[in-house]
Formats: structure tokens, C-alpha cells, sequence
């Protein structure tokens, strides 16, 4: 019996050895069963897509909507292997959505609000197991049965101790590789390339050509890829969103932070309205499939007259106070009201040189429950437009601000 009382506390502490050990990281991979969240920019707001996920199929398909302003959004669900299609409507804050999906793979999500619709392609994925965890699953419950067995019948058989003490051995050796292994592909996972994918190539248009002030206009970026000059389909959503556009005026004095509507393969489109005449920045962040990110960068410019956009600026806390090229710097902020998570980060900062040349997009970590800290460098000196962005008091708050970088 003290033996296999010995075996038993074996078991325990390998298993709180497992629980402390450190899991690699998958970066931007949706995992199979996991919600995916997607924001979208649409002319009436901002909405964030949520899209669970699904233990097994055929399933309901949950989708909720989630923004500030209050957005009636209709839905259909389409697969690309047997055109199977399913359609509902979800309001913000409102029950989710139930779509019916029959089956795991390729599936496309059309979002309707008023006359905008946005495609969001995305892999129906259903979790399956490794061979090596059904290994160690059975070999735990021999070791169990076995270890009962003995307790149940007094015996200190060395067959049976013997026995016990090899399947646990099997068990912990498999939990503790497990991390390690690769596990098994989940139901509808499409081919993967044998290396990563090119970069992409991005064409900024608007329509019309030269867009008036304080009128909406169309903001539309084409992308194709670097080797075959095909339209690029395979974007990674990272950090909830497909693609993040920055459009910045020339002078820094207007910003817009958007999220594009996939309206095409390869076309990703945005409605916006610009209070200032003269050249506009534009700065997408995108990344593809099995591959790195990347920054697309262009230019446009806007008629008119200028028209009222206040943004209150702030003058944040710079640790040291005088930041230098080359080194961090850490950025706080503080905000009266409590500061709630948006796209995924406590806050966001969008820096950008004065001459444009370069943007770095930096996310912020809580310091108390209205403050931020980002740290960051800059690589050369002079004076950078930055604006940070947090949601607090249930609205995205943008606070612009400038910095002085010395040699």
C-alpha cells in the first residue's frame, strides 16, 4: 500500500509541474472553438463582430454586435463548399444572432448596415484531438483503474504496482511534452503554404477623385500580391480588425484611426469625411496569412473650405522628459474616468513624424484604472504628432499631442 500511496504523490506533483510550465505563444492564430472578433467601420459607427465559435458541427452560429451608437445590422452566412446559406439580423446589445452551420471550412459572413455590406471571410473551425492526447488520456485511466483496484482490494501486488507506475509514467511524459507537440488539425483548416506569402501590393483611390470638405466620399485600397499580381484575400485579422487605417491631414491637424469594410477580394473600402482642404496622409497596417505584417502607405487630397473637427489636446507625462532618438521613451496617460479595453489593448498611440516618412503604432498597458503607460522609440529627432485613443464613459476618446525628439 505505501507504494502505491507513493505513486499516487508522484502523479500529483508531475501534474502541478505541467500546470506551471509556460505554453509557446501563437500569435493573430484563431484557435478551433474560439470567438473571433472583428471590427468594422461603417458610416453610421464602429462595430465590433463578435463570432463564436463551435465545439461541433451542425451548430447554431452566435454572432453579437457590440459599438457605441445604436446599429441595426442584418446578416447572412454563406459557405463557399455547398453554397449552403443562412440569414438573421442583430441589433447592438441585443441577443446574439443564431446562423445555421452545417458544416467546418470556408465560410463568408455578409454584413449588411443601411446601404454598406461587408464581407468577412473566416474558417468554421471544429477542435479535434491529437493522437498523443488520446495516449495520454488512456494511460491515465489505466493508471487510475489500476491504482483503485489495488486500494479496493488490498493488494500490493507487484504486477499491479508495477503496471500503475508504467501507464503513469506514459501519462506525465506525454502531459509534459504535450505543450511541445504539434497538435492535431482542426476540422477545416485549409492548406497551408509551404513558406510565407509575399508582400502585398496597395493602390489608394478615392471617389470621387478629389473629395469636398464636410461631404462623405469613399476611401478604397486594392491590394494584389507582389508575385502573382493577384488581388490578396488572405488577410490575418490582428488586433480585431482585418486592416488598420490611419488618415492623417498633412499638417497633423486632422486623424481619423478606421477599420475598412472588405467589400471584394483584394478591395478594402471606408466612407469617411474630412474637415480640412489640402493633402491627406494614409497609413494601412495589414497582415497576411502565414506571413508578417506590413504598412501601406498613400496619398490623397481634399477641396473645400475648412470645417469645425475639435480634438482636446493633452499633455501627457514623458519619462525622461526630454526623449532621445534611438532610446525608449514611456508615454503616460490619465483619464478621469474609469478606461475600457478597445480592439483588444487598454489604449492605442499612433505616432507619426512631421514630414510623414515614418508612423509607429504602439499599444498601452493599464497603470490604475485610468491610467496608461506606452513605451516606445522613435528613430530620429525632431518633432512627432502623436494621438492616443481609449474608450472611457462607453465613447472612443482620441487626445492628440506633440513630442520633441532630441539627437
Amino acid at each position: 500500500m505505501k507504494v502505491i500511496n507513493g505513486a499516487i504523490r508522484l502523479l500529483a506533483v508531475a501534474s502541478l509541474l505541467v500546470l506551471s510550465l509556460t505554453v509557446p505563444a501563437k500569435a493573430h492564430v484563431v484557435q478551433a472553438g474560439a470567438d473571433l472578433r472583428v471590427t468594422q467601420t461603417f458610416r453610421a459607427g464602429e462595430v465590433t463582430l463578435v463570432i463564436a465559435g463551435v465545439s461541433q458541427v451542425p451548430a447554431p452560429l452566435r454572432v453579437s454586435a457590440q459599438a457605441v451608437q445604436p446599429t441595426r445590422l442584418e446578416l447572412e452566412l454563406r459557405s463557399l463548399t455547398d453554397a449552403s446559406r443562412s440569414a438573421a439580423s442583430v441589433g447592438v446589445g441585443q441577443d446574439p444572432a443564431a446562423l445555421r452551420v452545417t458544416h467546418a471550412g470556408l465560410h463568408e459572413l455578409h454584413v449588411r448596415a443601411g446601404d454598406e455590406v461587408s464581407v468577412i471571410p473566416f474558417q468554421v473551425l471544429v477542435p479535434a484531438s491529437a493522437p498523443w492526447t488520446m495516449v495520454m488520456d488512456g494511460a491515465f485511466l489505466v493508471t487510475g483503474l489500476l491504482l483503485v483496484g489495488g486500494i479496493l482490494a488490498k493488494s500490493r501486488s507487484r504486477l499491479l504496482v508495477s503496471g500503475a507506475s508504467a501507464a503513469g509514467a506514459v501519462a506525465v511524459t506525454v502531459m509534459l511534452l504535450l505543450p511541445y507537440l504539434p497538435p492535431a488539425q482542426p476540422e477545416g483548416t485549409p492548406p497551408q503554404p509551404e513558406s510565407g506569402r509575399p508582400y502585398a501590393q496597395g493602390r489608394f483611390s478615392t471617389m470621387p477623385a478629389r473629395p469636398a470638405t464636410g461631404t462623405d466620399f469613399t476611401l478604397t485600397l486594392r491590394l494584389t500580391d507582389g508575385s502573382t499580381g493577384r488581388p490578396v484575400d488572405d488577410l490575418a485579422v490582428h488586433h480585431e480588425a482585418p486592416a488598420h487605417l490611419v488618415v492623417t491631414s498633412q499638417d497633423g491637424a486632422v486623424f481619423r484611426h478606421v477599420h475598412p469594410l472588405r467589400t471584394a477580394p483584394g478591395v478594402l473600402a471606408v466612407r469617411l469625411s474630412l474637415p480640412r482642404p489640402g493633402r491627406y496622409l494614409t497609413y494601412a497596417e495589414i497582415e497576411r496569412q502565414q506571413s508578417g505584417g506590413q504598412l501601406l502607405t498613400g496619398t490623397f487630397e481634399v477641396s473645400g473650405t475648412a470645417q469645425p473637427d475639435a480634438q482636446e489636446s493633452i499633455t501627457p507625462r514623458l519619462t525622461p522628459a526630454a526623449p532621445v532618438a534611438g532610446s525608449p521613451v514611456t508615454i503616460e496617460v490619465r483619464e478621469e474616468a474609469p478606461i475600457q479595453p478597445w480592439l483588444g489593448m487598454p489604449g492605442h498611440l499612433v505616432v507619426r513624424s512631421r514630414d510623414g516618412a515614418h508612423l509607429a503604432h504602439a499599444h498601452g498597458t493599464a497603470a490604475g484604472p485610468s491610467a496608461l503607460h506606452f513605451t516606445l522609440t522613435l528613430p530620429e529627432p525632431g518633432r512627432y504628432l502623436a494621438w492616443v485613443q481609449y474608450a472611457a464613459g462607453g465613447r472612443l476618446i482620441t487626445r492628440p499631442f506633440t513630442m520633441d525628439v532630441e539627437r
